[in-house]
C-alpha cells in the first residue's frame, strides 16, 4: 500500500456511554485508508463531563500525506505561532507554540544530547518541559540517531525521516516522554493548553510491538498519546494510526474548546536502540504543536 487518506475525526460524532461512577467515556473511531482499515481507540474522561475534543489524525508515505491535517490542527488552535518568549516576557493571549527540534535552522544537523531525564531547553521560551523515565533526550538527524554515541544502530539512518528538516527527537533509555506546560517567560508557573499535536515517523504496526523490557510503557499496543488535566485525570487518549514502510509519517492532535491539558504522555512502540522489527516498532518524533499555555489559577 502506497497511499493513505488524511482524516479529521470529530469526537463529538462518536457514540459515548457511561462506564463507571467517574463518568468515563470511551470513543472508537474507524479510520479508513486506501487498501486498509485501521482502528483508532480513544478514551475521554473528566468528572465535570467536558465537551469532547476535536481529533485530528493522518498517516501516509509523504509529508503531503499529513500536511493538510497538520494545517487544519493549526487553524483550529487559531492565531499565530508565538515563537520564543524572553524571560519575564509578556503574557500572550491565543495562538500556539511549535517545536521542530532544529533551532529555527533547517541546516542544523548537529546532534544535541542531554544526559538529564528533565529537558528544560524550551521551558522559558515556549512553556514546555519534557521528562522521561529514561536517562535523557536526543535531538538529531536520522544519521545522528544511528551514530555509535547515540543509539548505535546504522539502520536508523534510513528508516526515519524528518517532517520538518532536519532533526528528530527521542528519549534515551525509554519509550516514554511526558510534556508538561508552563506560562512562557517563567520557570515555575504551571499552565494548561487547549490542544496538542505531534508528528511521528515510522509507526509500522497498528497492533504495536512486544517490547520485552518496556520502561513504564505499553507492551502490547501501538504508539499511544494520553492527555491529562491539572489533577492528572485522563482527558483523552488515542493510539496513533500506522503508516507501514520506512520513514512514513503520522500525525495525532486534539483541540478542546478551552485550555485544560496540563500534561501529555507519549508512549512509543519500543525503546530506541533495538532493530525496528515486527516485534519492536521503533518510532521517532518530530514537530510538537500546542496551544498557547495559560497559567493555572
Amino acid at each position: 500500500m502506497n497511499k493513505f487518506t488524511n482524516l479529521l475525526l470529530d469526537a463529538h460524532s462518536v457514540k459515548q456511554g457511561a462506564k463507571n461512577h467517574k463518568n468515563r467515556y470511551w470513543l472508537a473511531a474507524s479510520v479508513a485508508v486506501i487498501g486498509l482499515t485501521a482502528f483508532v481507540s480513544a478514551q475521554a474522561q473528566n468528572n465535570d463531563n467536558p465537551p469532547a475534543p476535536t481529533v485530528f489524525q493522518a498517516a501516509g508515505p509523504s509529508v503531503n500525506s499529513i500536511q493538510s491535517a497538520v494545517d487544519a490542527f493549526r487553524a483550529a488552535l487559531g492565531g499565530n505561532n508565538n515563537g520564543v518568549t524572553a524571560p519575564g516576557g509578556p503574557i500572550i493571549a491565543g495562538g500556539r507554540r511549535e517545536i521542530n527540534w532544529d533551532g529555527g535552522n533547517v541546516a542544523n544537523v548537529a546532534t544535541s544530547l542531554s544526559a538529564n531525564p528533565v529537558l528544560d531547553q524550551f521551558l522559558v521560551g515556549r512553556g514546555a518541559r519534557f521528562t522521561t523515565p529514561g536517562t535523557g533526550f536526543v535531538q538529531a538527524t536520522p544519521e545522528g540517531l544511528a551514530a555509535p554515541d547515540v543509539f548505535n544502530n546504522p539502520s536508523y539512518a534510513t528508516i526515519f525521516r524528518a517532517f520538518t528538516q532536519s532533526r528528530l527527537f527521542s528519549a534515551i533509555g525509554s519509550n516514554v516522554t511526558d510534556s508538561l506546560f508552563f506560562q512562557p517567560g517563567t520557570t515555575d508557573v504551571k499552565a494548561v493548553t487547549r490542544g496538542f499535536g505531534v508528528v511521528f515517523t515510522d509507526i509500522d504496526h497498528p497492533d504495536g510491538s512486544d517490547d520485552p523490557a518496556p520502561r513504564l510503557g505499553n507492551r502490547h499496543s501501538s504508539t499511544l498519546v494520553e492527555y491529562f488535566d491539572k489533577d492528572d485525570d485522563v482527558l483523552f487518549s488515542s493510539f496513533a494510526p500506522s503508516a507501514p514502510g520506512d520513514g512514513n509519517f503520522t500525525f495525532v492532535g486534539i483541540v478542546f474548546a478551552d485550555a485544560r491539558i496540563a500534561r501529555v504522555r507519549i508512549t512509543l512502540g519500543a525503546t530506541p536502540g533495538v532493530d525496528d522489527s515486527r516485534k519492536r516498532d521503533v518510532v521517532m518524533m518530530d514537530d510538537f504543536i500546542y496551544g498557547e499555555p495559560v497559567a493555572i489559577h
